[in-house]
């Protein structure tokens, strides 16, 4: 199969695929469209850059062509979950390009902006539903949305709602659903728990899989570094690489913005993402982003979900993250449609284990580079202290030199509020984060309060009271 006529989808689907340029269809979609064309459920295991939104998108678009009907009063007939508010809105803009020449109505449903649009929006009835759990479940509690006449589930990157702690809302989400109707499945990894989710919910569906994995096409190396020496050595990487746009990793909000300001101090324009901006600071900054107005994005994994842009050379991990999976998300945002891409990710002494356990996922060892002996005889030379570091760095730098345990992350690092199941934003015991919709812009009271006291510290006005007493010794997992 060569190209999209060989499909058969409607006449004015092709006609806007053609308009596009898109040509010839990759692996997923060649796998996928016909299955989901004949009304069968779907598992689809295929990475972020592999083309699987138009995998789904297509032949929903195709069905709802030829069975055309008016949906009811706050009804829709396609609902799409996503993970993030990003994520979300590329996926209703790839609904929306291919579906250009057909009558389709269609919304988009997440956290962060007002919901009265949402509700207007809805008051007549949709085709195409796209949002994010959170988001939804409010709209459906407020009467403003029914869930009765879905005739078709998609569930996009369920491996990452899981891991964000969604199962629970997801859950209360299907149950409102009819029990007649197709569900489709997309999900980079298959852990244990994804599968038995699609046991619950998918009738004997179909499992679609597709290689070369982005894994496989991606140039992965990993530098051994201390802890204190990641931001001098990410400088390194950043001036020694051919980078035409470079995405960065970190655990944490609060990193992000640390990191962002030590590149800025070294010359090299850069700019954060993540949870603590709110939705309009975000969509300026993926804009500028792909305007190519900087090079450099700084990005926490939850606000990096649905981050599409064309020409990422370089993925760089200045955290490795708790989750092995969630290394096969942030790769996947280099190595796009085929094009080629390097990662490279900064491991100190205590990420040694999470190492290890991203190989084993990976079934592949990673190429290690050892600069510690370099990266401390380079911190000697003034110039590398002056570019590399912020006060803030040095400090810790120094408690690095004299031995003593790494310093604890505050909570206020972490995703907190009131749309969690538990209400208390705890990472569990893989790292990951318990809550529902953490993009919806009402889920970081803590964090605000958190952000007071840093800036508080940062100005001279002494560390808080539970830091000042004693520090607490590093646990694992923190």
């Amino acid at each position: 199969m060569t190209s999209f006529q060989d499909l058969r989808l409607n006449d004015p689907i092709t006609r806007a695929l053609a308009e596009e340029k898109y040509l010839t269809p990759t692996p997923i979609q060649v796998q996928t469209i016909p299955i989901v064309m004949s009304g069968r459920d779907v598992i689809g295991i295929a990475q972020t850059g592999t083309g699987k939104t138009a995998a789904f998108a297509l032949p929903i678009l195709h069905h709802l062509a030829a069975n055309p009907r008016q949906p009811g009063r706050k009804t829709c007939r396609v609902l799409v979950l996503s993970p993030t508010r990003e994520l979300s809105g590329q996926i209703l803009d790839s609904f929306r390009t291919y579906g250009r020449h057909l009558r389709m109505r269609s919304a988009l449903a997440i956290g962060g902006v007002p919901m009265g649009g949402q509700v207007r929006a809805l008051l007549d009835g949709v085709d195409v539903l796209v949002a994010t759990p959170g988001r939804l479940l409010d709209l459906v509690r407020g009467n403003a949305l029914r869930l009765g006449e879905v005739e078709c589930l998609v569930l996009d990157e369920a491996d990452r709602m899981l891991d964000m702690g969604f199962i629970h809302d997801i859950r209360a989400i299907v149950a409102k659903l009819p029990a007649r109707r197709q569900t489709l499945m997309f999900s980079a990894t298959m852990p244990r728990a994804i599968a038995e989710l699609a046991a619950q919910m998918l009738r004997d569906p179909v499992k679609v899989a597709v290689a070369p994995t982005t894994v496989e096409r991606v140039e992965q190396r990993v530098i051994r570094v201390e802890r204190g020496a990641k931001l001098s050595m990410l400088i390194e990487v950043l001036r020694r690489e051919p980078i035409d746009r470079a995405l960065i990793f970190t655990r944490t909000k609060h990193g992000a913005d640390k990191v962002v300001r030590g590149l800025v101090h070294a010359g090299i324009d850069a700019q954060a993402i993540h949870g603590n901006k709110s939705q309009s600071q975000r969509e300026r900054v993926l804009s500028a982003f792909r305007d190519g107005e900087f090079r450099t994005l700084v990005a926490t994994d939850i606000a990096a979900r649905g981050i599409d842009v064309d020409g990422i050379s370089h993925v760089a991990n200045f955290d490795l993250p708790h989750v092995p999976e969630t290394y096969v998300h942030r790769i996947g945002r280099t190595a796009r449609a085929g094009a080629a891409g390097i990662a490279i990710s900064l491991c100190d002494g205590e990420e040694v284990a999470l190492l290890r356990e991203i190989e084993k996922l990976i079934r592949m060892t990673i190429p290690v580079s050892d600069r510690r002996t370099d990266q401390r005889r380079a911190e000697g030379s003034p110039a590398t202290r002056g570019a590399a570091r912020s006060p803030g760095d040095a400090k810790q730098q120094r408690h690095g030199q004299r031995g003593g345990p790494p310093r604890r992350q505050s909570g206020r690092d972490q995703p907190n509020g009131r749309d969690r199941p538990n209400g208390r934003g705890q990472p569990n015991g893989r790292g990951q984060q318990n809550g529902r919709d953490q993009q919806n812009g009402r889920d970081h009271p803590n964090e605000a309060a958190g952000g007071i006291a840093s800036v508080a510290f940062m100005q001279g006005k002494g560390r808080p009271a539970r830091h000042r007493a004693q520090r607490a010794p590093h646990q694992p997992g923190h």
